[in-house]
C-alpha cells in the first residue's frame, strides 16, 4: 500500500475523533525523505517497521516500554522476546508494570503474546535479562523494577507458554530504591550465573541529594527460588549508579563489569581478579569537548573500533550525543574520547554495534527519547524540541580522516527507542533490529524494522501504522540534516 494512500485511509478511521495523523504527506519528513545510505554491495538501505506487541493486538494497557531481551524460552528453535513496560504515562508512583512475551515462530511477523508478570511485582519494570539460572538447561529470567525490586521468573520447563512461571521477589532485593539495570554473568567460570544489577536508590533522586548507592552482585543459591538465600556483595558505591554490565574489558577471559554514575557523570569498571574479588577503575578521559554534556554510561556498547586488539566502549552522551572511548594500553591512562555523532536536539539515549551495510565493520544503531508530552503529540512540540528519532552511524572504515555519516531513519513528536536488538529476524542475510518504543501512549510495544535493500533510492522509512504520532523532519541546524 502506498503512502498516499495509508494517509487517507487514516483520514477516513479518524474523522473527527481528533486522533493525530503522520505527517506522512510531508515531503520534508525524515521518514519521508528519500535514503542515501548504501550497502557494500551498492543497494539502498531504508527500513520498514513491524509491530510486534501493543496495546492494540494484545488488549493490554502497555506504556513505557523499555528494556527487552531474547532467547528460546521453550526450545522450539526459534526465539522468543522479553520485554518489560512501565505501564505509566505519569510516573505517580503507583506500582504497576508488565513482564511480556512475544513467543516466536517461524513467521517474524507471527508471534503468541502472553503477560508474565503485572500489576506490583512488576512495578515499573525497566529491564531484563535471561539465562539458566538453576542449571536445568533451560532460560529463565530476571527483572529490574524501578518501583522497587528485582523479581525472579524460573521457567517451568512444560508447557512454558501456558504455565504459571514460578517466582520470588529475594528478600535481599525488596523495597531497595530504584533497580535500574539488571543482568546475568558467569563470574567464576562455575557454569552458572550470577545476577548484577544497578540501584539508583530514590526513584528519581536530585542529583545534588542522593546518597552514595550500590552496584552489586547477587550470589544465587542452588534453587534461586529460595529467596532467602540470595546473598549480595556490594561492588562499589556511587552516587545514581545506572548502569551494571558484565563484559570481558581487559581481554583476559573472564567478565568484569562497566558501570555509570549519573551523579557523577562518570563511567568506572570492575576488575575481575578471580574467585569473585573485584578491584575498581576509573575511566578517565583525553580530549573531551565536555561543556553542558554529562557522560554516564546509561547505554553502551563494546567493540574494537580500532584494531588495536583492546575492547572499546561506545555510549551516549547526555543530552543528545553519540561517542567513542577508545581503550588504552594501560589501565592507569586515560581513555581517548572521540565524537562519533549528534542528535542533538534530540536526546540520544540506545546504542547497538551491528555490521549494517555488511562491509564488515562495526556500524551503530541509535534511538533518541521524547521529552514531551507521553500520551499526546502537543501542539506546543515543534521540530526544536527533543523528540523521537532513530538513525544509524556508518563507519568510515580504515579511512580514519573521514567522519562517521549520519543515516536518519525516522522523527516523530513522540517516541522513546530505549534498547535494540541486532538480529537476521527475516533471514535474508542483512541485519534488523527488534526494539521497544515508549513514550508514545498508545504506540508503545515492541517492533521490529526490517532492513530493505533496493537498487534506487526510497523513502526512509516505512511506517507499520496508517494512525501515529506526527512524523516530523530535522532541525535545520541539526548534524546531520539531509544524510539519510
Amino acid at each position: 500500500m502506498s503512502r498516499v494512500a495509508r494517509y487517507t485511509i487514516a483520514v477516513l478511521l479518524c474523522g473527527s475523533a481528533g486522533v493525530v495523523l503522520a505527517a506522512e504527506s510531508a515531503d520534508d519528513t525524515v521518514d519521508n525523505t528519500l535514503t542515501n545510505a548504501r550497502a557494500a554491495d551498492g543497494s539502498y538501505i531504508a527500513w520498514r517497521e513491524h509491530i510486534i506487541d501493543d496495546p492494540e493486538l494484545s488488549g493490554v494497557e502497555l506504556s513505557g516500554s523499555d528494556g527487552l531481551a531474547m532467547a528460546d524460552l521453550d526450545g522450539d528453535g526459534f526465539e522468543d522476546i522479553v520485554s518489560v513496560h512501565e505501564s505509566d504515562t505519569v510516573y505517580d508512583g503507583k506500582p504497576v508494570g508488565h513482564v511480556r512475551i512475544a513467543w516466536g515462530s517461524d513467521d517474524p511477523d507471527r508471534w503468541e503474546l502472553s503477560t508474565l508478570a503485572s500489576g506490583p511485582e512488576a512495578a515499573a519494570a525497566e529491564d531484563v535479562a535471561i539465562a539458566d539460572a538453576n542449571g536445568d538447561g533451560r532460560p529463565d529470567v530476571v527483572v529490574a523494577c524501578e518501583l522497587a525490586h528485582l523479581i525472579y521468573f524460573q521457567n517451568p520447563g512444560r508447557r512454558p507458554r501456558t504455565t504459571e512461571w514460578p517466582r520470588v521477589i529475594p528478600p535481599i532485593a525488596d523495597e531497595r530504591g530504584s533497580y535500574i539495570r539488571v543482568f546475568f554473568g558467569d563470574f567464576d567460570g562455575s557454569g552458572r550465573p550470577a545476577v548484577v544489577a544497578a540501584n539508583k536508590g530514590d526513584q528519581n533522586p536530585a542529583m545534588e541529594t542522593a546518597d552514595r548507592d550500590s552496584i552489586s552482585i547477587y550470589l544465587l543459591p542452588d534453587d534461586p527460588l529460595d529467596g532467602g538465600r540470595w546473598r549480595e556483595q556490594v561492588l562499589g558505591k556511587v552516587r545514581i549508579p545506572i548502569n551494571s554490565q558484565p563484559v570481558d574489558l581487559d581481554g583476559d577471559g573472564d567478565l568484569d563489569v562497566v558501570g555509570g554514575a549519573r551523579g557523577e557523570r562518570r563511567i568506572l569498571w570492575f576488575e575481575n581478579r578471580g574467585e569473585l574479588r573485584f578491584e575498581e577503575h576509573r575511566i578517565d578521559l583525553v580530549g573531551t569537548t565536555g561543556e553542558g554534556r554529562r557522560l554516564d554510561g546509561f547505554n553502551m556498547d563494546y567493540a574494537d573500533l580500532d584494531g588495536d586488539g583492546r575492547l572499546d566502549i561506545v555510549s551516549n552522551e547526555t543530552p543528545g550525543y553519540l561517542v567513542w572511548l577508545r581503550q588504552p594500553e594501560s589501565f592507569d591512562a586515560p581513555w581517548h574520547y572521540i565524537e562519533i555523532g549528534s542528535m542533538v536536539p534530540d536526546s540520544l539515549v540506545s546504542v547497538r554495534l551491528s555490521d549494517i551495510d555488511g562491509d564488515g565493520d562495526q556500524d551503530i544503531f541509535a534511538g533518541a527519547y521524547s521529552r514531551g508530552p507521553r500520551a499526546e503529540d502537543g501542539p506546543d512540540v515543534t521540530v526544536n524540541d527533543p523528540l523521537g528519532r532513530i538513525a544509524w552511524y556508518e563507519n568510515p572504515g580504515r579511512d580514519r580522516a573521514r567522519h562517521w555519516t549520519t543515516h536518519d531513519i525516522s522523527r516523530r513528536k513522540r517516541g522513546m527507542y530505549d534498547k535494540w536488538i541486532a538480529r537476521d529476524l527475516d533471514d535474508d542475510g542483512d541485519v534488523d533490529f527488534v526494539g521497544t518504543r515508549g513514550n508514545s501512549a498508545p504506540y508503545d510495544g515492541v517492533i521490529w524494522l526490517e532492513q530493505i535493500r533496493s537498487m534506487t533510492p526510497v523513502a526512509s522509512f516505512e511506517s507499520a501504522r496508517a494512525v501515529d504520532s506526527q512524523s516530523m523532519p530535522l532541525p535545520a541546524s541539526a548534524p546531520g540534516a539531509g544524510s539519510r
